[in-house]
């Protein structure tokens, strides 16, 4: 058989072989297996170093990075977390109209931002209604996790799969794919997906409950501080559930001054006014939010803030001026006040918030006495930072982990992600060119901070696509992928063209298992291009195909990082996705390859 390649077919082999066994093995990140296999393809000469480089120039990698940012900005601005939220509220309270609405609306919104996020969202949300609905979670966490991942299919900016398929149908000189060219398939799947749990799999899936402290480990911690209600403030004249009502802020009001003296509950139709400052529980991304909001600003900095050195920069680096502090157990500073320490005076720092881990705040910050674990958000230059760290009173001085939220902006965001599909979907504008665009109005409208849309981006898979393309390349131009697929075609030869990709769909299923979907689809769409022409076939069935299996194959928890997600939680063992997931992958497999050609003629 090896007689049958030439050397340059021969070296492709090798290295093939070898990302194979790399991306299998993890001993390597993916993309530093991708660097490598870019490296391989030029020093063998199998490529030039244009075509071992193009894939960071290529539409998919591209498509990916801009992706990563609008998705960043649903989630960074609340409306992710709105769309939760309606979700649990359209649930209702028996299992068949909880699955009826979360797999549809999961898998809808999974088709636009990516599965892993969506499933994050609604996890804290599905486990609230598994312990309100009396509903064990193994029920519920399963049919989400396969929700997420159907909804991949319904847009070729759903996973990263259907880029690389993109972007090798592209490479062997057909058109490529729209942004909504598999929508017919996908829906399709969302749809068989939501039946199959309703009449077959909800039989099949474990009535088990999860960890006891599964909520609380997705609950997001509180934090307590003040702020103040400046003359240009947008609360002037709202009532306190107003504030605590409104969709851009999530905060819990536990006290209110006025002229320094408290004001009693209830508070009734009581309006704000300026120079109001408000005790409030919040969490760490809205803290910073907060400080971004007119007319607003945290009591200590309004109080203390002039007086004290802090950097000045953009407001981006907004988080970077902040730390953590924690009180150690047996300082000298437990039991006094914040504002007996003076922390301005004695370090140079102004205390903005207070978290801790049980026990309650109802009073003034500067009134609250330190406990041993009390976690202090300071804010101070590197100098008076330095001097809280050289105290023996903190254990040690942490970053501040919250990430500016502005919820105000997020029908912005909305409208932007909405229009970026509309201009693809009507050919306006290129996939990768209405992408981008639409990534840059995410900045430019401050949606999202520049630096946040760099962090977004995932660079290591931003880095395996734009390494594995190359692959696709030189399978080609070696003519390996013809040779390959001129021996499945004899052994195939006379089958109907719907068995012959359901044998290719079986070994994409049982590969995806072990290697990412984007990796699968990289190494098996190129033979499958080429049995395709082989055959006398157009290429697209076969490619989707395979870029289908590699999405939705749910053979084991260990094939998608959703299911990873959900795996304590839910309580579940590996042979419950065997159980589930076999028949699911089946019913799938049929639905794909019977529409596949249909859809793609």
């Amino acid at each position: 058989m090896l007689t049958s390649f030439n050397p340059q077919q021969l070296s492709f082999l090798i290295i093939l072989i070898g990302a194979f066994l790399l991306l299998l093995t993890e001993k390597l990140r993916n993309d530093l297996v991708a660097i490598l296999i870019i490296l391989a393809l030029y020093l063998t000469r199998v490529l030039s170093p244009t075509e071992a480089l193009a894939g960071f120039s290529s539409e998919p990698a591209i498509v990916i990075a801009a992706i990563f940012v609008l998705s960043s900005a649903l989630h960074q601005t609340g409306v992710s977390e709105t769309f939760g939220v309606w979700i649990g509220r359209l649930a209702g309270h028996s299992y068949s109209r909880m699955i009826a609405v979360i797999m549809p609306a999961v898998a809808v919104l999974s088709a636009f931002t990516h599965h892993v996020t969506t499933t994050a969202i609604m996890l804290p949300v599905t486990l609230e209604l598994s312990r309100e609905r009396n509903i064990p979670s193994s029920k519920l966490l399963m049919p989400l996790s396969f929700a997420a991942s159907l909804g991949t299919t319904i847009t070729i900016i759903g996973a990263p799969a259907f880029l690389v398929a993109d972007g090798i149908l592209r490479q062997s000189g057909r058109p490529g794919l729209s942004i909504f060219s598999i929508a017919p398939i996908g829906l399709v799947l969302s749809l068989a997906g939501t039946l199959f749990i309703l009449l077959v799999g909800r039989f099949l899936l474990p009535s088990r409950q999860g960890s006891e402290n599964a909520v609380d480990r997705f609950r997001l911690d509180d934090y307590f501080t003040e702020f103040t209600i400046l003359p240009d403030s947008p609360f002037l004249g709202k009532t306190v559930d107003e504030v605590e009502s409104d969709d851009r802020y999530q905060l819990k009001v536990i006290g209110w001054l006025r002229n320094g003296y408290r004001l009693r509950r209830p508070y009734g139709d009581q309006q704000l006014e300026a120079g109001d400052v408000l005790l409030i529980r919040t969490r760490p991304e809205d803290l910073v939010a907060i400080r971004q909001e007119p007319g607003v600003e945290l009591h200590p900095i309004v109080k203390h803030g002039a007086e004290t050195p802090v950097p000045t920069g953009d407001q981006e680096e907004l988080t970077d001026l902040l730390v953590q502090a924690v009180v150690a157990p047996g300082s000298e500073q437990v039991g006094r006040t914040i504002g007996e320490i003076d922390f301005r005076q004695r370090y140079g720092v102004v205390v903005l918030s207070l978290w801790r881990k049980q026990g309650w705040f109802d009073q003034e910050l500067a009134k609250t006495r330190l406990r041993p674990g009390d976690v202090l958000v300071l804010q101070g230059d590197e100098e008076a930072l330095a001097r809280v760290e050289q105290d023996r009173a903190f254990l040690m001085l942490m970053p501040f982990q919250g990430e500016l939220r502005l919820r105000r902006k997020a029908r912005l965001a909305g409208f932007i992600m909405l229009a970026t599909i509309l201009v693809s979907a009507f050919n306006w504008m290129a996939l990768e060119m209405a992408v981008l665009a639409g990534a840059a109005a995410i900045v430019l409208t401050g949606c999202l901070t520049m630096r946040q849309a760099y962090r977004a981006i995932d660079t290591r898979i931003f880095v395996f696509i734009a390494g594995a393309l190359p692959l696709g390349v030189a399978m080609q131009k070696t003519g390996t992928s013809t040779l390959i697929a001129n021996w499945l075609s004899h052994g195939l030869r006379g089958w109907h063209q719907i068995v012959i990709l359901l044998a290719l769909f079986a070994v994409v299923a049982a590969l995806t298992q072990l290697m990412s979907d984007a990796a699968t689809t990289a190494l098996m769409a190129p033979v499958a291009v080429a049995l395709a022409q082989t055959l006398g076939y157009p290429p697209e069935a076969f490619v989707i195909t395979v870029a289908m299996a590699a999405v939705a194959s749910f053979l084991t928890p260990i094939g998608h990082h959703g299911n990873l997600l959900i795996y304590g939680p839910g309580g579940y063992q590996f042979r419950d996705f065997i159980i589930v997931g076999t028949p699911l992958t089946i019913l799938i497999a049929l639905i794909v390859t019977i529409m596949a050609p249909v859809v793609f003629r």
